[in-house]
């Protein structure tokens, strides 16, 4: 099978690599990637979001499958563009990734699924943001209705700042706080059959302790030693089948990866937000630990067979990643200072630890920082001590002026 991938981030690099130990492979692609994806791939020049370039391209090089990485290409249509030149995708179409594309729509799906989420209002004047955020309190929960890149959302006890947040947003989703840990559960849907995948926990905030700004995430783990054994099955029966059936019911059938970011409360599992592909970066730890060749898996959701699909082989193995960030993100990162370590990491920690590329490029001989988020260096382990010590130590071997990551992602985790 010859297969492209569309995307050029951290999360494109950890589809590329398990792409291409996957023997059903046989010639793999991505467009745009990265200086890392190009070891794993062959790179092509595409404008990703751009779905008539994008499906040209996969008829170009004769690919029987694409896998379209983040979303905002999805929610531009980019599936479609493809599914209509006949090439299978792996990707919800544009309506149906306004589950992802807009927070407004998915509080309606959910209403009309029955799925446990926040209450919330939607507002688009100051007087609706002021009685939301009054009608709540603190800890006010803001969100950008639209795709914000993992930044859009607000979590504060300040009124003032939570106010600037929702007026800066042409539609705002204001919604009651949801205590408890976090867990991000992904599933493979043909828009019929759901498969979901191990749980992760991500960690969004820059500092150590759950402190600074939200990013897109500084590092996440799998499996979760103190999660409920049976949570998997209860999120399939209560918010992910339910969702994919709604989603049909309207005409709107979702196929592609399903992303539910839930909330543990002393009341029970509650909905966070839907996003419509991989997240980034539980995906560089849960495909750490899925043993069944991907490829396949992927082809039958989006040729509709994933019924036929045989029961997913999983490593007892934990994962880790830590990201490892450009000086000042997540405010306006710095790029284009020399990434070293690199070779030896893959001379020393291999085949433990690995680094992914998120936001890197060729200069030259050299490979520069490109982005606020740099690299996610995972590592596997007998258990979450063990991938955390591979994966830190990996870390310290790399150089990079101004760099910045956690020392705690899965500590809590790994003690008990």
């Amino acid at each position: 099978m010859k297969v492209l991938v569309i995307g050029g981030g951290a999360r494109e690099h950890a589809l590329c690599r398990s792409l291409s130990l996957d023997p059903d492979v046989t010639a793999l692609y991505c467009a745009p990637g990265n200086a890392g994806i190009a070891e794993v791939a062959e790179l092509h020049p595409v404008d990703q979001l751009d779905g008539d370039a994008v499906a040209r391209l996969a008829g170009e090089l004769g690919a029987e499958l694409v896998v379209v990485g983040p979303e905002a290409p999805l929610v531009a249509g980019v599936a479609d563009a493809v599914r209509a030149a006949g090439v299978p995708v792996f990707g919800p179409s544009k309506e149906a990734a306004l589950l992802e594309g807009s927070k407004a729509f998915a509080k309606d799906v959910m209403a009309g699924a029955g799925v446990p989420t926040a209450r919330s209002y939607v507002c688009t004047t100051p007087e609706e943001i002021d009685e939301a955020l009054d009608a709540f309190g603190a800890p006010y929960v803001v969100k950008d209705d639209g795709l914000a890149a993992g930044k859009g959302v607000v979590v504060t006890a300040d009124v003032e700042q939570a106010r600037a947040h929702a007026l800066a947003c042409d539609r705002v989703v204001i919604e009651e706080y949801l205590d408890g840990p976090e867990v991000s559960l992904f599933a493979i849907t043909d828009g019929t059959t759901v498969l979901p995948l191990q749980p992760a926990q991500d960690f969004k905030r820059a500092l150590d302790g759950d402190e600074g700004p939200n990013t897109g995430g500084m590092g996440a783990y799998s499996p979760l030693p103190w999660a409920d054994p049976k949570l998997v099955e209860e999120v399939l029966g209560s918010v992910l089948q339910p969702t994919v059936d709604e989603l049909r019911r309207r005409g709107t059938p979702f196929s592609g990866l399903l992303y539910a970011g839930l909330a543990i409360t002393g009341r029970g599992v509650r909905v966070i937000e839907f996003n419509a592909r991989f997240g980034d970066p539980e995906t560089q730890v849960v495909l750490a630990r899925l043993k069944t060749p991907l490829a396949g898996v992927l082809l039958n959701s989006a040729n509709g067979t994933l019924a036929d699909q045989a029961p997913l082989n999983w490593s007892d193995d934990a994962a880790v990643t830590v990201v490892v960030a450009s000086h000042n993100y997540p405010d306006t990162p710095r790029t284009g200072d020399p990434i070293e370590g690199l070779d030896d990491i893959a001379a020393q920690d291999a085949p433990h630890a690995y680094v992914l590329h998120a936001g890197t490029k060729r200069d030259g001989d050299k490979v520069v920082s490109a982005g606020g988020r740099v690299l996610s260096v995972t590592a596997t382990g007998s258990d979450l001590t063990q991938a955390r010590e591979r994966a830190y130590a990996a870390v310290g071997r790399i150089r990079l002026d101004g760099l910045q990551h956690r020392t705690d992602i899965a500590r809590k985790a790994a003690e008990g």
